[in-house]
């Protein structure tokens, strides 16, 4: 794929900018917005990457700095991440490639019908605390805690089913009150869980895993324009 599907150019941006809603629910609404710098070339010091991701104010931005290989780099408003999950699931999508390379290791990628699919290690992630609560409905009650931890709230809808209800407080004080969709803590809670998982996060978003062997985990989702 050479052409971007979409794009837009805000204020100073050194070229095209693919803004991309990543863990869409059933009815393609939400998703976690995602910036994609398609050209990392023209924004090559860190510094300056850090600045746009500033500026964008999305929860992660993409820089792609070689887009037959999929080598990305990822970035919060405030700081560089060697792995993040939305990021590279986006990615994957819009580049449509086979595999993405990050700082934390090569993230393998797959589409499979409306949904694409990243795989990755457990211990890539980032930390987060993930805390249980009882019902989805003490879930859907929490305010947005004070900056401090990064914490992923949790419960059980069905568990049975692997159905659970969440939401993320990334508690960066970036701006970033809460993450509508969030690949690596669903991750990290299917490692803990040891099981396929079908998380509803945020207003609507829907995130699909699955564990493999050695910690190495399936997250999946819908993405658009």
């Amino acid at each position: 794929m050479t052409e971007p599907r979409d794009a837009r150019t805000p204020f100073d941006a050194p070229g095209p900018i693919d803004v991309v809603r990543v863990f869409c629910g059933p009815d393609g609404r939400h998703g976690n917005e995602l910036g994609v710098v398609r050209d990392g070339s023209r924004t090559p010091a860190r510094e300056d990457r850090q600045t746009l991701a500033g500026k964008l104010g999305h929860s992660e931005t993409v820089f792609v700095d070689d887009p037959e290989r999929g080598v990305i780099d990822i970035y919060t408003p405030t700081l560089r991440l060697p792995f993040a999950g939305h990021p590279c699931v986006g990615t994957a999508w819009l580049l449509d490639v086979p595999e993405l390379v990050t700082p934390a290791g090569v993230v393998q990628a797959r589409q499979d019908g409306e949904f694409t699919w990243i795989t990755a290690r457990a211990d890539w992630a980032p930390p987060r605390t993930l805390r249980r609560y009882g019902t989805a409905a003490e879930v859907d009650a929490l305010p947005v805690p004070e900056p401090g931890d990064w914490i992923y709230a949790w419960a059980w809808q069905d568990e049975a089913a692997g159905r659970i209800r969440a939401r993320a407080f990334p508690g960066r004080d970036d701006g970033i009150d809460e993450d509508e969709a969030t690949g690596a803590a669903a991750l990290l809670l299917t490692h803990e869980l040891g099981r396929a998982l079908n998380i509803t996060q945020g207003n609507g978003s829907q995130l699909l895993t699955a564990p493999g062997p050695d910690g190495v985990i399936e997250v999946g989702g819908r993405c658009a324009l």
